[in-house]
């Protein structure tokens, strides 16, 4: 795992990180053993060296380009539209009834935190009556870190892999992971390991990719495939020319009517817009005429460029839950993913 040092100028961790690790705050480039983990202290930020897997270290390399990206992600109308549609899918944090229920202020990991970009859209208005942590297999938990120092924030940061976290079983109050889970070698193996950490009556709420039809889940593989070789700098400019022709199809601004289904492809009839059409079920060119090409690139090196990216069905996702003690108690299914909200019992 990468555990090269950005700038140390963010402000300290807060203390009670140090408390929930078991360890006195360490020095920069301190070494120390964490549930069994070798971890060194860079950046300001504990890092896990623990070794992992050909295509998660990809996938780690892939994200840590991408989130040092800002431009294309951080823009206020960019981080609305993010923002509007986690609230459709997870609700409002500020009206969640059973944050009412904690004495002191909740332990949250964000796994798979990135830049923190779903974390601070989410929970920023309540993140004083939190403690939250986040946790990455990239660098992009110095990019997080420092957004949040931006915006008066205070969090927790740690550079780890969310699928072996070397840390107590029941320690955890709420897991939040949003659209990463996918991204482990295990969608399945990453929730069973995070869900052990939750304490009875705590929440997990999760995104994870949906399967699609046959033709777009052949070509997601074979772009896959053939960009794995790639380093990030080629991914992004190999995703170009997709982007370009999602632009394209979006600004012809045309329907089709698919006069009956077509079963073998898994395509509804109806009518629908040509971009849709191509996007559902050929492959992910993104549009959106309020973005930039630089913003829908970003989307389309997102899906495309890490090794790991699985996808599932509502029904895999359902037994998961069930298998690890985890009831839902919201359930959103997408054509793109699935949302959930579920409680440790």
């Amino acid at each position: 795992m990468s555990s090269m040092p950005s700038s140390p100028s963010e402000a300290a961790l807060p203390d009670w990180l140090w408390r929930y690790l078991g360890v006195a705050a360490p020095a920069e480039d301190a070494e120390w053993q964490q549930g069994g983990q070798p971890f060194v202290m860079r950046g300001g930020i504990p890092r896990s060296r623990a070794l992992v897997s050909a295509a998660q270290e990809q996938t780690e390399q892939v994200f840590g380009f991408k989130w040092q990206k800002r431009d294309t992600f951080d823009r206020p109308e960019v981080l609305a539209a993010h923002r509007s549609w986690m609230l459709q899918r997870y609700g409002d944090p500020t009206s969640f009834a059973w944050l009412d229920n904690y004495d002191k202020p909740p332990l949250l990991i964000d796994a798979g935190c990135g830049a923190s970009w779903s974390g601070l859209e989410l929970f920023e208005p309540v993140l004083p009556r939190l403690r939250y942590l986040g946790i990455d297999i990239s660098e992009a938990v110095d990019v997080a870190r420092r957004r949040f120092a931006e915006r008066g924030c205070e969090g927790g940061f740690v550079q780890a892999d969310i699928a072996n976290l070397p840390f107590a079983p029941g320690s955890v109050d709420i897991i939040f992971s949003e659209g990463v889970l996918h991204h482990t070698d295990s969608t399945e193996g990453a929730l069973k390991s995070l869900a052990r950490l939750l304490k009875v009556g705590g929440r997990f709420m999760f995104y994870v990719y949906r399967r699609k039809g046959p033709v777009r889940e052949f070509t997601d593989d074979l772009l896959r495939d053939r960009m794995r070789a790639m380093t990030p700098e080629q991914a992004w400019k190999a995703m170009e020319p997709l982007t370009r022709l999602g632009i394209a199809l979006g600004e012809l601004n045309v329907e089709v009517d698919i006069p009956e289904p077509i079963d073998l492809l898994e395509i509804p009839a109806g009518r629908i817009n040509l971009q849709r059409l191509f996007y559902w079920h050929v492959a992910k060119a993104f549009y959106r005429p309020d973005f930039t090409f630089d913003e829908m690139n970003h989307i389309n090196y997102d899906w495309y460029a890490p090794r790991n990216a699985q996808r599932q069905s509502i029904e895999e996702v359902r037994t998961w839950c069930q298998e690890c003690g985890l009831e839902i108690e919201r359930e959103r299914v997408e054509e793109a993913g699935i949302t959930i909200v579920a409680v440790k019992r």
